[in-house]
């Protein structure tokens, strides 16, 4: 239980930093709040780490580099997932 948790808080804490690059590394503007950024963010920290595991990369001497990319990758596809789902509420062109 207490690994799960950790694993809970690290995504969130990551969030806050992955869920802004993986905005970053995409093209054009998302109309996606804060809150919901770190949210994505930690979405994509979690689930980007179970990948990295799946991968084999996941724990690695020092900073995970590649454990990181790819979370701020799956980040990326969930903001642009999520940005295409919501569209652009409220604006007229």
């Amino acid at each position: 239980m207490g690994d799960v948790l950790g694993t809970i808080i690290g995504g969130l804490l990551a969030g806050i930093i992955i869920g802004p690059l993986a905005r970053l590394v995409l093209p054009g503007k998302q109309s996606i709040s804060l809150m919901m950024t770190i949210v994505i963010g930690a979405v994509g920290a979690i689930a980007g780490g179970f990948v990295a595991d799946a991968l084999d990369v996941g724990t690695t001497d020092g900073i995970d580099w590649i454990k990181l990319a790819i979370q701020v990758g799956v980040a990326a596809v969930v903001v642009l997932i999520y940005g295409s789902m919501g569209g652009r509420k409220g604006t007229t062109a």
